[in-house]
């Protein structure tokens, strides 16, 4: 089965076509730049952007993987969870296609799309396993035993990690988006200067993150902001947040006895996260799985792929339009053909 897959959850418009037999034919993703002046996504903004881009992209893909409108076999979208205007831009869409061009769409949990990244790799997980899920709107320990089947084990009380990536780097005058801008500058800073907590580090699997945010406030109103001062707070915040994952994570593997580790969303793109964990499993006997960079980061090619095992399992929507601001993951339920095929 070949499937176009739109994401337009948030402020990146993705479009990419994966086929089953052959993988991932083409992707492209447009990030969009107009929310930096306001240090934060603009939603009226950003669904414009997607109804500039969505056609044109769609338009690219084709031509890029040498195919035309009858040679897709159907068409998913994100449905949810995120901003609703942008969600009803990639649904009006999908599902205008999906008449036009008589296949099938489905619509697909955005959540679940980043839990399946890992899986256009050369090299990906079998079910079950652990996943964490880590982005600007979530931080999660999901125990995964199948499509669909998802148990939550953990989740942030407050703030995600992404989030308070952004918001601390935006406490350091740093651009915006923060996170990516945070991390680079914490290469040259020292990890060690400062001395911030780790929130519920000892006690069971959720995630806080307000307090950590709170005593970087505290700290910056006390001193003068160098160079080399923002890299080490840079650093000591990096750290605090790493340490907290890690050791959540590492707990959620040995409380399910389960021998592997998916990251996924846009903080799994953090090379020091990559670097700590992947040591540490092979000092503890765990195997560690990422999707590339590019796929952290919301794009098409999740979407696709996870629609694409949704609509061979003979999940279809009607003519409708569905989209949801909130949805949890726990909510899916696993296809009810069990001739999912995960490639």
């Amino acid at each position: 089965m070949r499937v176009l897959g739109i994401e337009t959850s948030c402020d990146e418009t993705g479009i990419a076509i994966y086929d089953s037999k052959d993988g991932l034919l083409a992707h492209h993703l447009f990030s969009q730049k107009t929310h930096s002046e306001y240090g934060g996504v603009v939603p009226e903004l950003a669904s414009r952007d997607h109804v500039r881009k969505v056609l044109p992209m769609i338009e690219a893909v084709l031509n890029e993987a040498g195919l035309s409108a009858k040679d897709i076999h159907g068409i998913a979208y994100t449905a949810g969870p995120g901003l609703v205007g942008a969600l009803l831009v990639g649904a009006v869409f999908a599902q205008s296609l999906s008449f036009a061009w008589q296949c099938p769409a489905v619509g697909v949990h955005h959540m679940e799309g980043h839990l399946l990244a890992p899986m256009l790799e050369a090299n990906p997980p079998d079910f079950p396993f652990v996943a964490l899920l880590v982005s600007g709107g979530h931080s999660q320990l999901i125990e995964v035993k199948q499509l669909g089947e998802y148990t939550l084990l953990g989740e942030s009380l407050d703030d995600a990690a992404g989030e308070a990536f952004d918001k601390t780097a935006k406490l350091l005058g740093l651009p915006y988006p923060g996170g990516p801008h945070l991390a680079k500058i914490a290469t040259k800073g020292n990890p060690t200067r400062f001395t911030f907590p780790r929130p519920l580090l000892e006690k069971g699997l959720d995630f806080s993150f307000s307090g950590l945010k709170t005593a970087v406030v505290n700290t910056v109103a006390k001193i003068s902001l160098d160079e080399q001062t923002i890299a080490d707070l840079a650093a000591s915040f990096e750290q605090a947040v790493i340490d907290t994952l890690i050791a959540k994570s590492v707990r959620a593997l040995n409380m399910t006895g389960m021998k592997q580790l998916v990251i996924a969303g846009g903080v799994g793109a953090n090379l020091k996260l990559r670097t700590t964990l992947s040591l540490l499993g092979e000092e503890q006997g765990f195997k560690v799985f990422y999707p590339r960079p590019l796929f952290c980061t919301d794009n098409g090619a999740m979407i696709a792929y996870a629609g694409c095992q949704r609509l061979i399992a003979g999940e279809r929507e009607d003519l409708s339009i569905h989209v949801r601001a909130r949805w949890p993951l726990t909510a899916l339920q696993p296809p009810q053909n069990t001739r999912v095929i995960l490639i």
